[in-house]
């Protein structure tokens, strides 16, 4: 065997089967539709191409879809670590695609992975290259865009969203690695049972389900089996697959012990997920979902305390931020729980994509916007009708507030459970007080 050949069978199992062809890609069938953006910039179709944001769970398919798009034609590709990489080393990589597109006319595909760690500064630097096209910037994020990248740059991308790979095709991809020659060549063999195991554990990550493989397969005599797993990765086994619940399942069981008061399930389930190496930064935004979906105005305070959290986790990183993960998810379990806020919202949101309710009643509307210009006089006498309510006892006016159509509408039912039970007793009369008759 060549040198080459030995150099390719060193790499890591993940990066030899890593697909070349959108063929080989799993998962990611909705973005590759004849015609598609992604589709038309993989083949080449478009000599410039604009900039990309990658954005989906770990082991999705970003880095290969990058490199597709790189390799698509004459491009060159440029990898940055959002890690380790300052606004430095991003000015210089700016100024050689600029050589390199002005002496020899050739494009730079620079790829940036998990390019939400870049500060503002690193993302601004970006700029001057995207805008020039002396880049093509193809990006991989695992945060929502909208939150973690500036608008500008935001505003000069296509927002590609990928979608963790299915069970069935994480499982034709085990099968695949273990036959390919880039692959175990058919080294081992795997029973059922430790197929499914890793299917589980991966939940959707190609990436961790080949390093599993990988793993289990160094182990193995001959063939794969639950057992040579257990002993290959019996940490992530013993801590987040145990019954065969995967991360999904764990999370949920997590919110549910919240919601349902079981403040040591949910400290249970707290510490699998942070065991099992689970981003603090995914717990904390599901804390702060409970705190307005389960808790809501039972207990006021837990959606500041809930974001605190989250702050402080952001600016504390682990281990530490298990302590604080602890404290916020304590005082949820303890809380008093009313879904009545959330309810609420999901019935005015359910009549309004039904088409119900109508203008806005003439008191209520803007005096300068267009609709009342048209007539000075009739504007002038129907704002007058509007009751300011600090002008009245007790703050609030006698007047109608909903369009006609849905004049004596309830969406908000508080319950009895803690501080909702106050706004309960005050939202009665204040009903009582706002009907004119």
């Amino acid at each position: 065997m060549d040198a080459t050949r030995d150099g390719e069978r060193s790499a890591p199992l993940a990066v030899r089967l890593r697909p070349a062809t959108i063929q080989d890609l799993l998962g990611q069938q909705h973005l590759l539709q004849s015609g598609s953006p992604l589709e038309r910039l993989i083949q080449g179709e478009e000599k410039h191409i604009t900039s990309v944001l990658l954005y989906g769970p770990p082991g999705s398919g970003k880095t290969t879809l990058a490199k597709m798009i790189a390799h698509s034609g004459s491009r060159v590709f440029v990898e940055l670590s959002a890690v380790s990489s300052g606004v430095a080393q991003v000015r210089e990589v700016l100024m050689q695609a600029q050589e390199r597109m002005e002496h020899d006319n050739k494009e730079t595909v620079l790829f940036i992975d998990e390019v939400h760690r870049f500060s503002k500064a690193q993302q601004d630097a970006l700029l001057p290259g995207v805008e020039n096209r002396w880049v093509t910037l193809v990006a991989a994020t695992t945060e929502n865009p909208s939150f973690s990248i500036i608008s500008p740059l935001l505003s000069r991308s296509i927002v590609l969203t990928l979608r963790a790979i299915p069970d069935e095709q994480i499982a034709t991809l085990i099968n695949r690695a273990i036959t390919d020659v880039r692959g175990l060549n058919n080294e081992v063999t795997i029973s059922e049972q430790a197929l499914d195991s890793i299917v589980r554990l991966a939940a959707g990550d190609a990436r961790r389900a080949l390093t599993y493989l990988e793993a289990a397969a160094g182990a193995a005599s001959g063939e794969i089996t639950p057992e040579v797993l257990s002993r290959a990765v019996d940490r992530v086994i013993e801590n987040y697959d145990r019954g065969g619940d995967n991360h999904y399942d764990v999370a949920s069981a997590f919110i549910k012990s919240i919601r349902g008061s079981d403040v040591d399930a949910a400290l249970h389930y707290l510490a699998r997920m942070l065991e099992a190496g689970e981003d603090p930064r995914f717990i904390a935004r599901r804390v702060m979902i409970s705190a307005s979906e389960d808790i809501g105005i039972a207990d006021p305070s837990a959606l500041g305390l809930a974001v605190a959290a989250a702050q402080a986790v952001a600016m504390v990183g682990m281990p530490e931020a298990r302590i604080i993960l602890a404290e916020a998810v304590t005082y949820l379990a303890c809380a008093p729980k009313s879904n009545a806020a959330y309810l609420a919202i999901e019935s005015a949101i359910a009549d309004v994509r039904s088409s119900k309710g109508g203008p806005v009643p003439p008191h209520l509307r803007d005096a300068h916007s267009g609709a009342l210009r048209d007539s000075q006089e009739k504007t002038a006498r129907e704002t007058s009708a509007y009751i300011y309510p600090h002008d009245v006892p007790l703050g609030v006016a006698q007047q109608q507030y909903l369009p006609n159509a849905l004049v004596g509408t309830q969406y908000y039912h508080p319950t009895t459970h803690g501080y909702e039970a106050r706004v309960k007793t005050a939202l009665e009369l204040i009903r009582k007080m706002l009907k004119k008759d």
